[in-house]
């Protein structure tokens, strides 16, 4: 069956999605999946050391959230902007592309002015895209000092679906604990749930770890607008997999033991870096690999993700690594037993 957007469509009630993070990282629910079966089980992320051997790897991604989100005022109107920097384009001009809303009032030419002493300026150079522009920020400081400047003036970027104030304690949680390659726009949400706690157990328990990273963009999030899913096209996000990751999958696959992706930013990744015989590469590159079904997997034995939204990218993902028609009934089931959907979610591991 040849798969269309409309495929992937499920009623996902608003009282669901998670407006805040469990108290401890690793106490969310967890909806185990056995692809052979499809037998369900319902536990908590923490006992996911039952599902796991001596020698299994677990690959994460530690990438690191930047504060995207910025406030500026319009000059001559003082209109207040919402500036999402998505992407450096050129760290010598201090380049950026960004997101602007509402986009229809910032033309090419405008000067948006930021912080209360007006003391960072940008100026709209380009237009991307309805919502997209390219801005020259006009600072005169260093490189490190601009930098510093935008974390001062930036807040943690939460989806829009988090329909609350943003709080101190986001800034902690929207990381991973094992974030540190700063470059994100969005977490890898998947990672949320592990706790310095779970991964000295499975040091302990002899499940080995290994670190890549993508700097998940927008184009992960972007709605397909398009029925016909092979004309969608997903914008590039760059993504590292280092030598002795590489070297780790490689291995743990030519002895038999299972390979983790801790989210589909690790699947798209390694996929990304596939060669013969089911081994890897290391890759320093971009990808705007796009996984729907049908699609034959070449790394992974199971996936760590946390429920999505209808129509994601990541419910595609999903659905070609556990099956359609599995995936759906598991995302029916996980409404009908009150799991917590999207980026403070719980967790869905397919085995």
């Amino acid at each position: 069956m040849k798969m269309k957007l409309s495929h992937f469509a499920y009623e996902l009630p608003e009282s669901q999605i998670a407006q805040y993070p469990t108290d401890y990282r690793d106490d969310a629910r967890m909806m185990v999946v056995h692809r052979e079966t499809g037998k369900v089980e319902h536990r908590q992320f923490k006992d996911i050391l039952d599902y796991f051997d001596e020698g299994d790897l677990m690959v994460m991604n530690n990438t690191k959230v930047f504060p995207a989100r910025m406030w500026g005022n319009k000059e001559k109107t003082g209109a207040l902007i919402e500036v999402f920097l998505l992407r450096e384009l050129n760290a010598e001009s201090r380049l950026w592309d960004v997101l602007v809303d509402p986009a229809r009032k910032i033309r090419i030419g405008n000067k948006l002015y930021f912080g209360d002493d007006d003391s960072l300026v940008a100026e709209v150079i380009d237009n991307t895209t309805s919502r997209g522009r390219t801005l020259r920020f006009l600072y005169d400081g260093s490189y490190e000092e601009f930098r510093e400047k935008l974390k001062q003036m930036g807040e943690t970027p939460l989806p829009n679906y988090v329909q609350r104030p943003l709080e101190p304690e986001d800034s902690d949680r929207y990381q991973s604990i094992f974030a540190k390659v700063e470059g994100a726009v969005a977490a890898p949400v998947a990672s949320l749930h592990f706790s310095k706690h779970l991964l000295k157990r499975m040091e302990i328990k002899g499940i080995e770890t290994a670190e890549m990273t993508m700097h998940v963009g927008l184009g992960t999030f972007r709605l397909v607008e398009v029925e016909d899913l092979s004309k969608h096209k997903m914008e590039s996000e760059q993504f590292w997999l280092y030598d002795d990751t590489a070297d780790k999958i490689n291995h743990a696959k030519a002895n038999k033991k299972r390979v983790v992706a801790v989210g589909t930013s690790v699947i798209r990744s390694m996929e990304s870096s596939t060669i013969t015989d089911n081994r890897v590469k290391p890759t320093n590159g971009w990808t705007s690999k796009f996984i729907f079904p049908p699609y034959a997997f070449t790394t992974a034995d199971a996936l760590i993700t946390n429920f999505q939204g209808p129509q994601s990218t990541m419910l595609m993902l999903t659905s070609a690594f556990a099956g359609h028609d599995l995936t759906m009934d598991i995302y029916k089931l996980a409404v009908k037993e009150g799991y917590r959907f999207l980026c403070y979610g719980d967790a869905l591991l397919i085995i």
